[in-house]
């Protein structure tokens, strides 16, 4: 089993049942899809699969269907991170029950003017609250959606202070420059490093990444695949993305899938969000078609 994530994880979209629960059986069916379809690991309740928008126990609940259909442990990751620390501890430690190794934590996002040195006893607290070695933390670094910034300094000390235990960093940053990518390398050379914008993993891989996290290998994973190896990927890559800009992501996505599955109950999505029109997932689902066949067969 890796202790980084490496390579290509989905940030995978959690789909509904009429009553707005957790669909279980159509998550199942999306990852095995994913799995088959060029992707090397699961990211579930990350942004793209509403993370914050679902509680503890249907994270775990969720998780552990994916696990007894057969789908090995060291292949998920469980979104963990949540306001309260306490809860934190608690959904990471069931998430270690259930076998799992990986988690990716987003930083307590309630209040905004917190200090650096707050940031860091943060993520202390749930590590030392969990207190188990076969924890594989990946930190979360998504300021403009959480509101709060990791910064790079406290990634270097928190990665000296627990060694592999602190496994690695998601940089979900959309500034197109890997400016914090760089900072976290800096800091953390020694650290697993990804990335979420699809159009930077080559460059990230560069400079010395282990892959990405990324919400649009939902509808093209095998466009997303290609970005590992071609540098000239970037371009339709790019126009996929751009397809799904203006409105809700997670909405958008689950849209799409919507169109490609033939299955309405995609585009249900966890309030306060709102579904994309059908006619609008139609409309990218066939333009995403055009630039990935394979996948809209």
């Amino acid at each position: 089993m890796d202790d980084v994530i490496r390579g290509l994880w989905v940030a995978v979209a959690t789909p509904l049942d009429p009553a707005g629960a957790v669909d279980h059986d159509a998550l199942v069916k999306h990852c095995q899809w994913l799995l088959a379809n060029q992707c090397d690991g699961l990211a579930l309740f990350g942004t793209t699969g509403e993370g914050p928008s679902f509680g503890s126990s249907e994270r775990l609940a969720a998780a552990e269907a994916v696990l007894q259909a057969g789908i090995p442990a060291s292949r998920i990751s469980l979104g963990t991170g949540c306001s309260a620390i306490p809860e934190a501890v608690a959904l990471t430690r069931g998430a270690l029950a259930l076998g799992l190794m990986h988690v990716l934590i987003v930083p307590p996002f309630y209040f905004r003017d917190v200090t650096e040195q707050g940031i860091e006893d943060a993520f202390a607290a749930i590590i030392d609250g969990v207190g188990s070695e076969k924890l594989r933390a990946t930190l979360y670094h998504i300021p403009q959606v959480s509101g709060i910034a990791i910064p790079a300094a406290v990634l270097g000390r928190l990665r000296a202070r627990y060694g592999k235990l602190l496994a690695g960093v998601k940089d979900s940053t959309v500034t197109g420059d890997l400016a914090n990518f760089k900072e976290f390398r800096a800091a953390a050379p020694d650290c697993g490093c990804v990335v979420g914008l699809e159009v930077d993993i080559w460059r990230s891989l560069q400079l010395g990444g282990t892959g990405s996290i990324n919400g649009m290998s939902n509808v093209v994973p095998g466009l997303v695949r290609v970005m590992f190896n071609d540098p000239h990927a970037e371009v339709p890559m790019r126009k996929a993305a751009n397809l799904l800009a203006g409105m809700s992501f997670p909405a958008a996505v689950k849209s799409a899938l919507a169109a490609r599955t033939g299955d309405a109950a995609w585009r249900a999505v966890r309030p306060p969000l709102r579904p994309v029109d059908a006619a609008i997932g139609a409309r990218i689902a066939a333009a995403l078609a055009e630039l990935e066949p394979h996948a809209y067969a």
